[in-house]
């Protein structure tokens, strides 16, 4: 096969290869190569065989020996696989080399999470970040898709040499890759001001991330009513999804469903998926879901960690939230409650320990806006502006001596807007508190 990414359909049959190394935890290639095995499956593949190489040290040509590698390759045609998937990243060259040398497609982990994101696109913006990674993915592997690539083209009646194959097809996908950048901006532009007119509102608001799989649009829609899609199954949902949580205070709080993690996402979806994801940096505080049943939930934990803080989210308020009790066994929760003292053990499924999560939620929903009247300069239009930006305007009428607005803006800025308050601003009342005066 020249293109698995383009001709995915003709993959049938599939042959694993997963690597521990060294520098690895003892069992883990065997971990990330069961989830491998979960991943091709979710491409509706059939998996013939799969096997663990210990490799002490990467070699430059396949990763794997010389020897190793034809071992595999006659295996896997043994089993009539018609592509050999590596648990590991392979280089452009490698992979050329692997093709050539068994005849076979070949590919690597982080093609199969592309072609699975590609599946479960669904809104433009997602399937434009899924076509931008695909594009810069393909764009150093363009040689491995074609027989013809030393072929050249003349320039029109004047002869020449003109450009090679290959110099034209880089050529489009870079043009390709300029468009989708251009697109994915109005698109993020747009979202950008949903975010705003979100932000506007005096409504505090959480993300739901975690592992894939682990529980978040099931807790989203035990908690919200709604009907997210929550599958049993790898990257189910990659569009970040809003609803609103009434909160036991009887105050209201919009929480987000993000996109799943997993080990060894190529960064590129990270990339690509970074405005996706900005919905957990804007967020109040983060619910980090773990599926307690499963018995990788500490890689997983670290794992998304990891992403958050590569986010620059890694500092934000957070609730753990270990899913899936009614699962697990009685020894498991015991040792994960030693271990995560602070966390919250749930089961979506039966409801249990949802009462306490959303209690916690409510504390941390801290709703800093106050209401205000102010009377701003006829010269401090850009003060108008910004207030109208970042709070909620009730009214602004045009007097002799200024601007005069009525509204609720955050405190975080009231640096902007306290020299123009001309009389006290009124806090909301918490509950069970008292309202206080501004100095």
């Amino acid at each position: 096969m020249a293109d698995f990414l383009t001709d995915q359909k003709s993959t049938q049959r599939a042959y694993l290869v997963g690597i521990q190394t060294p520098k690895m935890a003892v069992g883990e290639g065997a971990e990330l190569l069961g989830e491998l095995h979960e991943l091709v499956e979710n491409l509706g593949i059939a998996i013939v065989q799969s096997k663990l190489i210990n490799l002490r040290e990467p070699q430059s040509k396949f990763l794997l020996g010389s020897g190793k590698t034809a071992e595999l390759i006659k295996e896997a045609k043994e089993g009539d696989a018609d592509v050999i998937i590596i648990d590991e990243e392979l280089s452009p060259a490698q992979q050329r080399n692997w093709e050539e040398e068994s005849g076979l497609a070949v590919i690597d982990r982080q093609e199969v999470i592309l072609e699975i994101f590609a599946d479960r696109a669904q809104t433009r913006e997602a399937v434009l970040q899924v076509a931008l990674a695909r594009m810069e993915y393909s764009l150093p592997r363009l040689k491995r898709a074609w027989t013809h690539l030393s072929r050249q083209r003349g320039k029109g009646a004047l002869g020449g040499e003109g450009e090679t194959q290959l110099e034209q097809d880089r050529r489009l996908v870079r043009d390709r890759v300029t468009r989708l950048k251009s697109e994915l901006e109005e698109v993020l532009q747009q979202r950008e001001v949903q975010r705003r007119k979100r932000m506007r509102k005096p409504v505090p608001g959480t993300a739901i991330v975690g592992y894939t799989n682990a529980g978040k649009s099931s807790l989203l829609n035990k908690l919200t009513g709604s009907h997210v899609l929550a599958a049993d199954k790898l990257f189910a949902t990659l569009d970040p999804t809003t609803r609103q949580l009434l909160l036991p205070d009887g105050r209201m709080l919009l929480a987000t469903d993000t996109v799943g993690f997993i080990r060894r996402l190529p960064h590129r979806l990270v990339e690509a998926f970074k405005a996706t994801l900005e919905e957990v940096v804007v967020a109040d505080f983060i619910i980090h879901v773990l599926d307690v049943a499963n018995p990788n939930v500490e890689h997983h934990f670290s794992t998304t960690m990891e992403v958050l803080v590569e986010l620059g989210a890694g500092g934000k308020p957070m609730i753990t939230v270990f899913n899936k009790i009614d699962a697990a066994s009685a020894n498991t929760l015991v040792m994960m409650r030693a271990k995560h003292p602070e966390a919250y053990f749930i089961s979506v499924h039966t409801g249990e320990g949802l009462d306490r999560l959303l209690t916690r939620c409510a504390e941390l929903a801290i709703d800093d806006y106050i209401t205000a009247e102010l009377l701003v300069p006829h010269h401090r239009y850009d003060v108008i502006g910004k207030l109208h930006e970042l709070g909620t305007v009730r009214t602004q009428e045009t007097r002799d001596d200024g601007v005069f607005l009525a509204g609720r803006f955050p405190l975080k800025h009231r640096t902007i807007f306290e020299p123009f308050v001309c009389q006290p601003a009124k806090p909301k009342s918490k509950p069970g508190r008292r309202t206080t005066r501004t100095p």
